[in-house]
């Protein structure tokens, strides 16, 4: 299962959702979806996303067992 941490870094960052969704050229719903674990991003988005929090992908997005 893969869960992500773009919620947790939108805040940290101090982003809105409108604004992370402006920074990934993607809706706002697009943004919610995908911190709602509703949306599995595209390997491209997931690459924006990684670039906009100065984060590898991996670290925005982790494997767990559970």
């Amino acid at each position: 299962m893969i869960r992500n941490q773009v919620k947790e870094l939108r805040k940290q960052h101090a982003y809105s959702q409108k604004q992370l969704a402006e920074l990934a050229h993607v809706s706002r719903q697009t943004i919610i979806s995908i911190e709602g674990d509703h949306y599995q991003p595209s390997l491209e988005l997931c690459f924006r996303l990684s670039k906009i929090f100065n984060k590898k992908i991996d670290e925005v997005f982790l494997y767990t067992e559970n």
